[in-house]
C-alpha cells in the first residue's frame, strides 16, 4: 500500500491539510514551535489551518483517532462518555450531533452546562503556552452559509473569557496579552457536534490551571 493510501486509513475527525500532510514528512527536530507573536497574528488573520501539531503528535493523534474510532464509533462518543462525561439525548434524526440537558439555553449562563479541559492533542507551541477547551452543551448562533459566528455569539464569548480568564489573571497582578482565544471553523474541528471553543494562556500557575480545569489532567 503506498504513503497517500495509509493516510487516508488513519484520517482523524477534521480535514487533513496539506500543511498537516507536509507536517507529517517533518521530523521534530525541523518543527519551530509557534510562538506567542505566531499563535496572535494566526487568529487575527483567521488563518487557523496553519495551527500545526509537532510532526510526532500529529502521528499519534492520527492513529489514537483511528484505534478510538474502532472502539467508541466515533470521537464525539469517546468525549461525551470519557472526558465530559456527558449523556446525551436521544437522537432524533441519526446524522445530528449530540445534544444534551441543559440549565440554561444561554451559552456560558450555567456552568453546569460547560466544561473546561485541557487539549488533550495541543497544536504545537512554545512550552509557556497552555491549550485549553471549552467544551459547551449549549450550541452558538452561527451564519448557517460559513458556520462564522454572529456578533452576539463572538460578544458572549469575549464576556466569559474576560470573566472567566482575564479576570482571574489580573487578580494575581498581570493579565495582559496572556489570554487569546478562537473557534475552529467545520472542516477544521477534531469534533463536530459539541460546540467549543480554544482558549490558550501562557505563564499560568498550576493552581490556576486547576481552578479552571477542576484538577482534571489531559490524556498521558
Amino acid at each position: 500500500m503506498d504513503h497517500q493510501g495509509s493516510l487516508d486509513e488513519e484520517l482523524p475527525a477534521f480535514d487533513l491539510t496539506d500543511k498537516d500532510r507536509e507536517n507529517l514528512a517533518r521530523k521534530d527536530e525541523d518543527f519551530e514551535p509557534l510562538s506567542w507573536g505566531t499563535l496572535k497574528a494566526i487568529i487575527a488573520r483567521n488563518d487557523l489551518e496553519s495551527l500545526r501539531r509537532w510532526p510526532s503528535d500529529l502521528k499519534r493523534y492520527l492513529k489514537w483517532t483511528r484505534d478510538t474510532k474502532a472502539v467508541y464509533g466515533t470521537i464525539t462518543d469517546y468525549l461525551c462518555h470519557e472526558r465530559l462525561h456527558w449523556q446525551p439525548l436521544p437522537k432524533q434524526d441519526p446524522h445530528e450531533g449530540p445534544s444534551f440537558h441543559v440549565q440554561d439555553p444561554i451559552p456560558f449562563r450555567d456552568a453546569r452546562d460547560y466544561k473546561i479541559l485541557y487539549n488533550d492533542w495541543p497544536y504545537g507551541m512554545a512550552p509557556d503556552i497552555t491549550h485549553i477547551v471549552v467544551w459547551m452543551k449549549t450550541s452558538f448562533d452561527v451564519e448557517p452559509a460559513d458556520g462564522e459566528l454572529l456578533p452576539k455569539s463572538r460578544q458572549s464569548i469575549e464576556d466569559f473569557v474576560q470573566h472567566t480568564f482575564i479576570a482571574r489573571l489580573q487578580r494575581e497582578g498581570n493579565a495582559e496579552d496572556r489570554v487569546m482565544w478562537f473557534r475552529n471553523w467545520t472542516g477544521l474541528q477534531s469534533v463536530r457536534g459539541i460546540d467549543h471553543i480554544h482558549i490558550l494562556v501562557r505563564h499560568v500557575p498550576q493552581e490556576i490551571m486547576d481552578e479552571w480545569t477542576g484538577g482534571r489532567t489531559p490524556l498521558p
